[in-house]
């Protein structure tokens, strides 16, 4: 049985969760971390992770970039796991994850969903077979109330693609301003936000007289919730380092 406190507990993606390892028989929530501390189940939530009266086997964080650092702080002092599911961060920010995973085993993923990471192998492969002759654009769409822009996901999907080009290409982000011709060694990233969309990804691979499209569309919050339940049972009794989708995909 694997312990899980959720950070972010009471927002939607904590609540998601929280419904998500109550139909499981190998895990359960423990405790809750959130600024606001009403509770909705059968386990306490507090304020602060140094608050926690014990500690769980794993934290899935599901809250805001502001709270990494006393996140990292506890799980390095007490040797806690941690499942990091937030986007948002700052170049700095990702540096001190990575710094983190040579002390405790941290999994870090932009896209905590099965889909997405299939979709990354694909466009790692399309990349590998068209790169070069086609045109690279990347669409993404969200709700109305995501804050950053483009998504993580998307920052991620145009990351695999140009490891696959030498990293010689440069991401564009708008164009409105610059009347020019369209460069060769650009990948275009376009963020559209409305509604409630959960979230929607689309690598468009345009080239003379021919359009590759590959896309995923995420129906509901729950793809996100079981990937990280997921990955906090995968990575409870690991040793330090720096997991992700791919290294849980791979055993099994």
């Amino acid at each position: 049985m694997t312990d899980i406190a959720v950070c972010g507990a009471n927002g939607k993606m904590g609540k998601v969760i929280c419904d998500v390892v109550s139909s499981r028989d190998n895990c359960k929530i423990v405790a809750g971390i959130d600024k606001i501390t009403d509770t909705y189940s059968n386990f306490p939530i507090v304020s602060k992770v140094s608050d926690l009266k014990e500690k769980p086997d794993v934290i899935i964080d599901f809250s805001h970039p502001s709270v990494l650092d006393e996140l990292l702080d506890y799980c390095q002092t007490n040797g806690t796991p941690l499942v990091i599911a937030t986007t948002g961060y700052t170049d700095e920010q990702i540096s001190k994850i990575k710094k983190a995973s040579s002390q405790i085993p941290v999994f870090f993923t932009f896209n905590m969903s099965l889909g997405i990471n299939l979709l990354a192998q694909l466009a790692k492969k399309a990349t590998q077979i068209l790169g070069g002759q086609f045109d690279i654009e990347i669409v993404e769409k969200h709700h109305n109330q995501k804050i950053d822009a483009p998504s993580g996901t998307a920052l991620m999907l145009a990351d695999v693609i140009n490891e696959e080009l030498g990293n010689s290409y440069s991401l564009t982000y708008d164009r409105h301003s610059v009347r020019k011709k369209r460069s060769k060694t650009e990948i275009g990233m376009h963020a559209i936000r409305g509604g409630t969309i959960v979230g929607e990804h689309e690598i468009i691979f345009a080239g003379r007289d021919e359009v590759i499209t590959l896309k995923h569309e995420a129906h509901s919050k729950e793809v996100f919730a079981v990937g990280a339940v997921n990955a906090a049972i995968f990575i409870s009794n690991k040793s330090a380092g720096l997991y992700d989708m791919s290294k849980m995909i791979s055993n099994g």
